[in-house]
């Protein structure tokens, strides 16, 4: 996956039981924050971030999603827990998470084990990968993702 790349194609079960594909959102531009798992500290914070500034990223034609391994279940209770608006996807099947090259071998503790990198990718109006944020440090990204959508 890199920046000017088309971004692959995906179809997903979301909160609230429909479901979201990305040409759900041609002409308009998306970012996908990719979190690896709900109802932690640093996720929660990413996503209340990402939905304190929702009603900006809809003034600049910006759709969200956040997206993670975790059941519809777990991604329904951490939306209604902490009264998020951002739609929340599930991949469970790791399907479009390898696609977009956020799921792969993580290390913690001297463990390794298969995980999420926490990483968002702004998609243009034309489907194409505009930015990558990789390795993303929870404070201050959801304003930073913005200001990148406000600069285009």
């Amino acid at each position: 996956m890199t920046e000017g790349a088309k971004a692959p194609a995906f179809r997903l079960p979301r909160d609230g039981g429909s479901t979201v594909s990305l040409s759900d959102f041609t002409g308009r531009k998306l970012v996908l924050f990719f979190y690896p798992r709900a109802d932690t500290p640093g996720c929660t914070k990413e996503a209340i971030d990402f939905t304190r500034l929702a009603s900006a990223f809809a003034e600049s034609k910006t759709a969200v999603l956040g997206v993670s391994g975790d059941p519809l279940k777990a991604q329904e209770a951490f939306r209604d827990k902490h009264e998020l608006s951002t739609p929340l996807v599930s991949d469970e099947q790791h399907e479009t998470l390898e696609a977009y090259g956020v799921w792969g071998e993580k290390s913690m503790y001297g463990k390794t084990f298969q995980g999420i990198f926490r990483t968002t990718v702004l998609i243009g109006a034309d489907g194409r990968i505009l930015r990558i944020w990789r390795n993303v440090k929870v404070d201050g990204h959801a304003d930073e993702v913005l200001a990148a959508v406000r600069a285009l």
